[in-house]
Formats: C-alpha cells, sequence, structure tokens
C-alpha cells in the first residue's frame, strides 16, 4: 500500500478509535442521563432505555478500543457503521417529528444542545471515515496467523 493510503488508513481509524471510546466512555459514566437522552427519541419502552443505555456504550468502547489496538478492524467497524446508520434513521425521524432534544451522543447532560440535523451530518462524516477505514483495511500487508479477521 503507497503511504498516503496507509497514512488514511490509520488516520481514519484513529479518529474513529478517538470518537468511539469517548463517546462511550461519557456514556458509561452517567448511564441515567443517557437513558434519559434515549427516551427523549420516544422510540422504545420506558425500560428498554435503561436497557439501551447499559449495553451502547460498551459496544462503542470495546469497538474504538479494537480500532485503537488495529485489531479485528473490519469487525469493530461492522459494528459501528451499524450503530452508525441506527443513529442517523433515528436522528433523522427526530428531526422530521420536529423533536427539539440534543442528540445525547457525547454529552448525555450538555447545557448547550446539539440539534439532531448537526447531529445527522456528523454522522454522516463519520460513517465516510468508517467506509474509508473498511476499504483501506482490504489493502494493508496480511495480518499474522490468527491476529485480525
Amino acid at each position: 500500500m503507497s503511504k498516503p493510503t496507509t497514512v488514511l488508513y490509520h488516520l481514519s481509524r484513529l479518529i474513529l478509535a478517538v470518537v468511539f471510546i469517548y463517546a462511550g466512555y461519557i456514556k458509561a459514566a452517567d448511564p441515567v442521563a443517557f437513558a434519559g437522552q434515549v427516551a427523549n427519541y420516544q422510540i422504545l419502552p420506558y425500560a428498554w432505555n435503561f436497557l439501551v443505555a447499559a449495553t451502547l456504550p460498551y459496544l462503542e468502547l470495546f469497538s474504538g478500543v479494537l480500532l485503537l489496538l488495529n485489531q479485528r478492524v473490519r469487525p469493530a467497524v461492522l459494528v459501528l457503521f451499524v450503530l452508525n446508520l441506527i443513529f442517523m434513521v433515528l436522528l433523522s425521524y427526530a428531526a422530521a417529528k420536529g423533536l427539539d432534544i440534543d442528540c445525547g451522543c457525547f454529552k448525555p447532560d450538555a447545557e448547550s444542545k446539539t440539534s439532531p440535523m448537526q447531529a445527522f451530518w456528523r454522522d454522516a462524516g463519520l460513517l465516510l471515515l468508517m467506509i474509508s477505514t473498511w476499504m483501506l483495511r482490504n489493502r494493508q500487508a496480511p495480518p499474522e496467523e490468527g491476529l485480525d479477521g
């Protein structure tokens, strides 16, 4: 792989890692506030908001750590890609419904809100990084036996 392609791969991977480790950590630190943000979307039954708040941050953290370590990159990107698509659908729903809510992505109890459309476009950028990381992973030198999928 050429040097610019290698740099782009690692830069994309590391940006995603930092973003999702941070997002997962913030949500895991205050699951009750995050459950409230999930409930604001008015989609899930009450108890499920807490289930999402208790599991989603750890999926993000785990996937981010795998990306940071450059291990199991494609499965980690796949998990984040699916989550990101779900987030984008929910953000579109919130915008279409006219919900004046914070997306809850990074600061569950923040005073300044990130509108659903701002979060949608940010997630679209993350989606491009995920696609880039996925595609460029194929161009990496073959991993040593048993290290990456």
